[in-house]
């Protein structure tokens, strides 16, 4: 019998994996695919540490207006989805009030701040340095207006949490990046931050770890999941397997899983897109932010992400924010054609305190939870995983922000 079942293979899951391994704990990992193919695939590829606080609910009316409209592709509402919603939402505009939001980034700034400390050690293990640069994104700005505000922002950011930002004008920025068809209002540039040249990469390397460490990886389905008195089980091709302890770490499949052992989890969705082109692009990852995609650089070619799409994890693609960011993304750079015809898109996990949840099933002994990181999956995966696995195996208190109530 196993120590511990992961059921998920994300970077969330596959860190959980290996920071129990590294306690000592012998770990089967389980998903229906291979690594780091599903959410953790398709994001911009930074360890995001200046993120330090969560995205809040809009507040004003010009914004929420512009979300439900879709007039900006920052954010995007589907309507059709929004009635399965209404209690998470609400919370989740109760949580984004300025001394609510204030007290939850304290606690999300810390996870942040030790996230890429906590990559660094996989990174190295791994053999994956060359996938990760050291050099920072840039937060760019199409008016001088725009960028002299961003500006007092970066200098809040810096004073209150030491995240090192570096003020780029528009001839500077042009200057740093030849490829740029326009001149722009400048660019805050967060060098602390890593960036990926190919996500789902980064999480198969560390996968490719735990397995040469001695771990199991089985290709099977996280639904076979049951409680089979004081252990848990999967099936998987060649029969039953056992551990004492699993951990659920399905990112945004995480709250219907978790139905059949009666948790109702006020999950919701922020969707994303992104295509491939074939053109020259930025030498850093770029965050648009005054049209909200994002411009990466990959080994796939110049990835084109949109914002966040709030609809329901099952709904149909639609094109629209995509065709949005791709306009905006062509007005910048010259992105030549496409890679792939159909676009990609995955759903981000959201809970409605912004922080994730980790900790211990309040009702199942045995069981626990890994998941809800929203925009941050891939940046806070080995801390999240580290936290959980001292829980876990030295009895470590998780800060009670994270765990799910009884």
């Amino acid at each position: 019998m196993a120590d511990c079942i992961v059921v998920g293979a994300g970077m969330v899951g596959v860190a959980t994996a290996l920071a129990l391994q590294e306690r000592g704990q012998t770990v089967v990992l389980v998903d229906r695919r291979e690594p780091g193919r599903e959410t953790s695939y398709g994001n911009a590829g930074v360890i995001q540490v200046e993120a330090v606080e969560p995205y809040a609910f809009p507040r004003s009316i010009g914004e929420i207006a512009s979300a439900a409209l879709g007039m900006n592709a920052k954010v995007r509402w589907r309507a059709g989805s929004m009635h399965r919603w209404g209690g998470p939402l609400l919370q989740y505009f109760a949580k984004s009030a300025p001394e609510s939001h204030k007290r939850i980034a304290i606690q999300y700034s810390q996870l942040i701040r030790r996230a890429l400390n906590d990559h660094d050690p996989l990174i190295e293990a791994a053999g994956a340095q060359a996938l990760v640069r050291r050099d920072g994104f840039r937060q760019i700005h199409r008016s001088e207006r725009s960028f002299e505000a961003a500006a007092r922002e970066a200098e809040r950011i810096t004073a209150s949490y030491g995240v090192a930002a570096r003020l780029e004008t528009g001839k500077e920025l042009g200057a740093a990046e030849p490829n740029l068809r326009q001149q722009l209002g400048g660019a805050v540039r967060w060098i602390e931050a890593a960036t990926c040249a190919d996500p789902g990469a980064l999480v198969a390397a560390y996968a490719s770890l735990f397995a040469r460490r001695g771990g199991t990886i089985l290709c099977a389905d996280a639904g076979t999941l049951v409680q089979s008195g004081n252990s848990w089980a999967v099936t998987g091709p060649n029969g039953k397997v056992d551990a004492s302890m699993a951990v659920v770490a399905l990112g945004p499949w995480a709250g219907e899983f978790l139905r059949r052992f009666d948790y109702r989890i006020p999950m919701f969705f922020k969707r994303g897109y992104h295509r491939h082109f074939t053109g020259a692009g930025p030498d850093l990852p770029m965050i648009d932010a005054d049209r909200g995609g994002v411009i990466s650089p990959m080994r796939q070619g110049l990835r084109v992400l949109t914002g966040a799409e709030l609809t329901w994890i099952d709904s149909a693609p639609s094109a629209r924010q995509l065709r949005q960011v791709e306009k905006a993304a062509g007005e910048l750079f010259e992105l030549g054609e496409p890679v792939a015809e159909t676009a990609w898109h995955g759903n981000r996990p959201c809970m409605p305190g912004m922080l994730p949840i980790v900790g211990a099933a309040p009702r199942h002994h045995g069981l626990w939870f890994n998941f809800g990181h929203g925009h941050q999956g891939f940046t806070l995966g080995p801390t999240t995983a580290a936290l959980l696995a001292d829980a876990i195996t030295c009895g470590r208190t998780l800060p009670s922000e994270l765990q799910l109530a009884a």
